[in-house]
């Protein structure tokens, strides 16, 4: 019987390996796919430190760079990576679809990035320095056995919501060595149930997978209808954070802040209208269709971002 031909790569992998050869699996591993995502998501506390106008005449703007790059490239893929190394997943993860099989050097290499990355980061303000040190080793708690929190439901959750939902945009800030204020802290925090309602979307399309591996995710643990409605509710007590957050800024009630008001209703709109209807069908979707799923919650979150961006950073 003749074996099923490989299927074809995408036009960019082909570049990639014609260009790095086999070492373009490290590169893959790193989950570039997911960068633009967390350097949004990073830029975002640069951005409501100095504002758009800010930005714009570039204040602060070379240490901003620096610093996200660092977070997005040398953190977060090194954190990808490292994770990779020892989930040694099959079959698609996030931001990465068919893996490449793991690279040998892939657990050291990652390592060496992020600490690499860490010595950098002393060169910039002390609060980014601090807060990088705190999710590098949340990184290697969360990845690196024996601990290796990710296998145990509840200790993966707080770490994402703290390190990718909070941190990330508090590092972004802090990067412009500005003082924080009260609503910067609303906004922050607002950010912790938001990903604490994406984060067992994320799992959902591989619950098969992590059974087999024996890991006790979140998602498995609470049933894809409970984290369904876990999500739903979480995405509320964001929103509930950002309004709190609006009235700490001064936002009025009336008609003089009607558009600001109205862009926090448009993204969570955007986060229902994913939930809602996920939540109504999750019994008869299949995995490709709970991985389309969460990227849509994905893409709500993007609009959430850019949200914050405009009626606070304006």
């Amino acid at each position: 019987m003749t074996a099923s031909p490989a299927p074809a790569l995408p036009p960019a992998r082909r570049l990639g390996y014609r260009l790095l050869g086999r070492n373009f699996d490290y590169l893959l591993h790193m989950r570039p796919a997911e960068w633009p995502i967390m350097g949004a998501h990073t830029a975002l506390g640069y951005l409501l430190a100095v504002g758009l106008g800010g930005a714009l005449a570039g204040e602060r703007l070379g240490a901003a760079a620096a610093g996200i790059a660092l977070w997005v490239v040398a953190l977060n893929g090194g954190t990808l990576a490292i994770n990779s190394a020892f989930d040694r997943d099959e079959g698609d993860i996030g931001y990465l679809r068919a893996p490449p099989p793991v690279p040998r050097h892939l657990a050291v290499c990652s390592l060496a990035l992020m600490a690499a990355g860490q010595g950098l980061a002393l060169l910039l303000p002390p609060a980014f320095a601090a807060a990088y040190a705190v999710c590098f080793l949340m990184s290697l708690l969360y990845s690196v056995p024996p601990i290796r929190l990710k296998a145990v439901a509840g200790a993966d959750w707080l770490i994402n919501m703290l390190g990718f939902g909070s941190l990330t945009p508090v590092a972004g800030f802090a990067l412009t060595a500005r003082p924080f204020e009260a609503h910067h802290w609303l906004l922050f925090g607002a950010f912790c149930p938001l990903f604490a309602a994406l984060y067992p979307l994320t799992q959902l399309y591989q619950f098969e997978e992590d059974r087999r591996r024996g890991d006790r995710t979140l998602a498995l643990i609470l049933g894809m209808q409970t984290s369904l409605r876990l999500a739903v509710g979480a995405t509320l007590a964001g929103f509930a954070l950002f309004a709190l957050a609006g009235l700490r800024s001064g936002w009025r009630l009336g008609p003089g802040d009607l558009v600001r008001w109205s862009g926090l209703v448009l993204a969570l709109a955007g986060w229902l209208i994913v939930l809602l209807p996920w939540l109504a069908r999750h019994r008869i979707m299949k995995p490709e269709e709970h991985q389309r799923g969460m990227y849509r919650a994905l893409g709500a979150w993007a609009l959430t971002d850019i949200v914050v961006i405009l009626v606070w950073a304006l």
